[in-house]
């Protein structure tokens, strides 16, 4: 009963920019999309009016719980082929960005002075899925409290820049779905800012940008093993390699990818028959909805006061790391070509 305050804000203002969305002019909402504004209107009521501490729970529930079961239900309309071949066509792309983002981090956090753990942490945050894999990683290298506060927020400061400027530059240079969901899926950082990205831009980019994205989530386990290993830290040897690895594997991940298999095996299609319901276009419908709740969820939790308090080195040092990671992606999606549509 607790969550239902901040679950009810949410909703309300989800429903605002559904709303506002059906009555801005056709071309104009094509720009942008419900998701869009749903950030949009959080972040304004987030930000101009001191929401009460009894919202916080509900709100957290909504970009959560919420937006990891939007992701799962987005798999009941992808066949598990059509998700292979995306993943593995950007497992190498992933993987080389991956690195560069860990090797651009502590290069620059040496020379611009920034501790190496709140590096690293940084680091992770733009190689893996941001907000989630800094969690993971901060107590299993020994990060303190102001580590893990200052890299939340450069990751949502930039997160948050990249859910309205990279549809303005995807549109701006004639990036079609496919192009545009692998740059976001490989690029931006937390899992909500890709979701919401990438849908801003289309349904396809946002399909293809989330499917990538679950590639990158799903090598979170090797990424926090290795930088573990690298750090060596009294907090380290104290974690249970089972438990860390627990920690590392999203279970959305292994939902999403379980429903896509059942939709390949038939089941979703045998099942809608049996009730009489296009089953697969339901709970698509359900997921884009449930993502506009979890969206408006993230808006209304980003506070700028927050940003404000981080200091000018790391936000430097995150600027340098997710510039690069965003070039390579485009110079690597240039080489080996976007995955392709889910």
């Amino acid at each position: 009963m607790h969550r239902l305050p901040g679950l009810a804000l949410s909703l309300a203002v989800a429903l605002a920019a559904i709303g506002l969305h059906q009555l801005l002019p056709a071309r104009l909402g094509a720009a942008g999309g419900p998701v869009l504004l749903a950030v949009l209107l959080g972040l304004l009521a987030g930000n101009l009016f001191a929401l009460p501490a009894s919202l916080t729970p509900g709100i957290r529930c909504a970009y959560g719980e919420l937006l990891r079961l939007a992701i799962v239900l987005l798999g009941a309309s992808l066949s598990l082929q059509a998700v292979a071949a995306t993943g593995l066509k950007a497992l190498s792309m992933v993987v080389l960005l991956m690195a560069l983002a860990l090797a651009v981090a502590h290069a620059a956090g040496r020379m611009l002075g920034v501790p190496g753990k709140l590096a690293t942490l940084l680091g992770v945050g733009a190689a893996v899925c941001g907000n989630t894999a800094i969690s993971a990683t901060g107590p299993a290298i020994g990060a303190s409290d102001r580590d893990l506060t200052v890299a939340f927020a450069v990751n949502t400061l930039f997160g948050t820049i990249a859910v309205f400027l990279y549809p303005i530059l995807g549109r701006a240079l004639g990036f079609d779905d496919a192009v545009f969901g692998t740059w976001v899926g490989s690029a931006v950082n937390d899992t909500s800012q890709v979701v919401a990205t990438g849908f801003a831009f289309s349904e396809p980019a946002g399909q293809v940008a989330t499917t990538v994205k679950l590639t990158r989530n799903a090598l979170m386990a090797f990424v926090i093993v290795g930088v573990t290993f690298a750090h060596r830290s009294a907090a380290a040897r104290q974690l249970p390699f089972g438990a860390m690895l627990r920690r590392s594997i999203p279970g959305f991940v292994l939902g999403f990818l379980a429903l896509a298999l059942l939709n390949s095996l038939g089941f979703v299609a045998w099942l809608g028959e049996l009730v009489g319901r296009p089953l697969a276009a339901d709970l698509q419908a359900a997921a884009k909805f449930l993502t506009v709740v979890a969206l408006a969820g993230v808006g209304l939790a980003t506070k700028f006061s927050m940003m404000r308090e981080t200091g000018f080195k790391p936000v430097l040092l995150g600027l340098a790391t997710v510039l690069v990671v965003s070039l390579s992606s485009l110079a690597l999606i240039h080489l080996l070509g976007p995955a392709p549509l889910a």
